[in-house]
């Protein structure tokens, strides 16, 4: 994919992108870690390995640009600027939390940075996306849309539903999604009857599909880059698939077995996070300074984990505040 759209990277810009990555891979392990101790809830859906995904796609976005995340959306919360601490905090139940402790591991949203959400039911903010980008169409600001989602959206009727309007109005919305190989437990390419999910099914749709390396923060950047200069444009929406790889199981419950050994291996050989050191060291940037930001990213977490934890439960008397309606039947009439 051309990428006149984008903006040369430079070492100084790579380096920021990785310790943001680093930041989130920090973040992401403290979660695991709390989560084994007891002091998060329910359960949790990790994204390591996903980082390149979030930083690179945020990076080609406008900070008032609008984005919608699945339930695996630590990594897009704290790419759109909610804090390590906030969102530790959220998970652990904490007054201080993103969301003030009522969103939980899989609701994580911060509107004022234009994360409009994360979403437990597969698929069902694509439809949420489009009416985004709706809105940005009838308020005239050039705004965009990104819905984030998993392979495993690509065989719901929502993903469908939603690719088709967006196409028929020509919606400035990006679809982007996080092939990750497997929806849940299933090989997403043993229930799926094209090689490509998602990009294969742009052209239906009569919009462009594009194939990137989703564990290179570059070509993520450059290629969301090129879709958000259409949906801004004019020209309407386009579907990313961005291959990458997870390196848990599907959330806190579920050992991964079921991968095969040698996979593993390989895509923990092309961790986001080993490329773009690589990437940083072939250019010139000393060690040293690629080692004092993932120090940096690891001192914030440890920071944001003890401050999380010194914070305040969350106070039962909010827990009808911040709503859309109390659950009566007046608000429907």
């Amino acid at each position: 994919m051309s990428t006149d759209t984008a903006a040369p990277v430079d070492a100084a810009t790579l380096l920021g992108w990785y310790e943001q990555m680093a930041l989130i891979r920090a973040t992401e392990k403290a979660a695991h870690d709390l989560f084994l101790r007891g002091l998060v809830k329910g359960t949790t859906h990790l994204a390591a390995g996903h980082e390149a995904v979030a930083v690179g796609a945020s990076a080609a976005l406008r900070p008032d640009d609008y984005v919608f995340a699945t339930y695996r959306g630590h990594h897009h919360a704290i790419a759109r600027g909610a804090s390590p601490e906030a969102c530790l905090a959220e998970l652990m139940q904490r007054r201080t939390g993103v969301c003030r402790a009522k969103g939980g591991s899989m609701h994580l949203t911060r509107a004022d940075r234009g994360m409009l959400g994360s979403y437990a039911i597969v698929g069902a903010h694509l439809p949420m996306a489009n009416g985004a980008a709706w809105s940005a169409r009838l308020r005239g600001t050039s705004q965009v849309a990104v819905a984030f989602f998993g392979d495993g959206a690509t065989n719901i009727g929502a993903f469908h539903e939603a690719l088709n309007l967006a196409a028929v109005w020509r919606l400035p919305v990006v679809f982007v999604c996080e092939n990750n190989r497997y929806m849940e437990y299933t090989a997403i390419g043993s229930v799926t009857s094209v090689p490509n999910p998602a990009a294969d099914r742009a052209a239906a749709n009569g919009m462009p599909g594009v194939l990137v390396d989703g564990n290179d923060v570059v070509a993520v950047r450059d290629a969301v880059a090129e879709a958000v200069v259409r949906a801004r444009s004019g020209g309407g929406p386009t579907v990313v698939e961005a291959l990458t790889y997870r390196h848990f199981g599907h959330s806190r419950t579920d050992p991964g077995t079921y991968r095969p050994a040698e996979e593993v291996e390989a895509w923990l050989a092309r961790d986001p996070l080993l490329v773009v050191r690589r990437r940083l060291l072939e250019h010139g940037t000393p060690e040293a300074d690629v080692d004092a930001a993932a120090e940096r990213a690891r001192a914030a977490v440890a920071a944001a984990v003890h401050a999380a934890q010194s914070a305040p439960p969350a106070d039962p008397a909010e827990a009808f505040t911040d709503v859309w309606a109390d659950g009566g039947a007046t608000w429907r009439t």
